[in-house]
């Protein structure tokens, strides 16, 4: 399958990206064919589990465009590894107006694609940009606060007083021009990660790529409260598969279908007996991709 590099602009920054174009005529127009935009979830870089549905997407006739965050895997931008739901869904859109100018893909046929902290980013730029024919929801986090809620009732709010100590200290480098405090991304439980439920690190680790690095800036810990795509999620104008892990130990599931209500008749709804990285690989990672292949399919076409 032919995967072409190439980079788009954010903001003044270069960020990388696949074009990975399709193999099949089956949703050609005269105007040309779909794109699927790929961006990846939390700390997460576009070599890392996203190729699996990118090039499946491919095979059954829409264009994928996959691309690195500004400061994350192959795309330029400082400080390297911090996480920003601003820039990232900045980047997002930078993407989208990328995407629409490839050649042989129809504008106005672009679909995003987002797992996690993605598939929420994806609700929130869907609602910001009116021109999006349809949107991939894969086990998302829709609502920083309920996250947030979520690791207070498992590990207690000693372990968010932790975060949040460690947040304060990465931000105040900013002052002082010290080197950034970063912390892992995913950990063992009891660690200073981000993420830290049994089996994560060890789930998150197995699909990781080479770029991929298991740190972020601890400030980012400050503002994951205000991170809530869920307050978007009325505005969506276009079609959204919601595929929910109900056994999902990272995000809040019930937030997950709170903001699929608020989609109201645009949302269809997939559950799945799945935890949150049991999505990226083997037979759940299939059954998944089948019902997005059909959602497009039926939405696309």
């Amino acid at each position: 399958m032919t995967r072409k590099d190439i980079s788009f602009t954010s903001h003044g920054i270069t960020c990388a990206a696949w074009h990975i174009p399709a193999t099949s005529t089956a949703f050609e127009r005269r105007s040309g064919r779909p794109c699927v935009v790929l961006a990846h979830g939390f700390g997460g870089t576009r070599d890392t589990g996203l190729l699996p549905y990118a090039e499946s997407f491919a095979a059954a006739g829409l264009d994928a465009f996959v691309f690195d965050y500004r400061g994350f895997g192959d795309s330029e931008g400082t400080p390297r590894q911090l996480i920003s739901y601003r820039r990232q869904r900045q980047d997002y859109h930078a993407a989208i107006d990328a995407a629409r100018r490839l050649p042989g893909v129809d504008p106005d046929r672009i679909a995003l694609w987002g797992t996690s902290y993605s598939a929420g980013h994806a609700i929130a730029v869907a609602a910001q940009s009116r021109r999006i024919a349809a949107v991939v929801s894969l086990t998302p986090a829709t609502d920083g606060l309920a996250g947030l809620a979520l690791i207070a009732r498992k590990d207690g709010v000693g372990r968010l007083a932790r975060l949040a100590a460690r947040g304060l200290a990465d931000a105040a480098t900013v002052i002082t021009g010290g080197r950034p405090r970063m912390v892992p991304i995913v950990g063992q439980p009891g660690s200073t990660a981000m993420i830290t439920v049994t089996g994560a690190e060890e789930a998150y680790t197995s699909f990781a790529g080479p770029t991929w690095r298991n740190e972020t800036g601890a400030r980012h810990a400050l503002e994951v409260a205000r991170n809530r795509p869920t307050i978007y999620a009325e505005q969506v104008t276009c079609p959204v598969l919601v595929q929910i892990g109900e056994a999902d130990r990272v995000v809040p599931v019930a937030a997950a279908h709170r903001t699929a209500r608020k989609l109201g008749d645009h949302a269809v709804v997939k559950k799945y007996p799945v935890d949150h990285f049991d999505v990226y690989d083997g037979v759940w990672q299939r059954r998944a991709l089948a019902d997005q292949l059909e959602f497009f399919g039926r939405v696309l076409r």
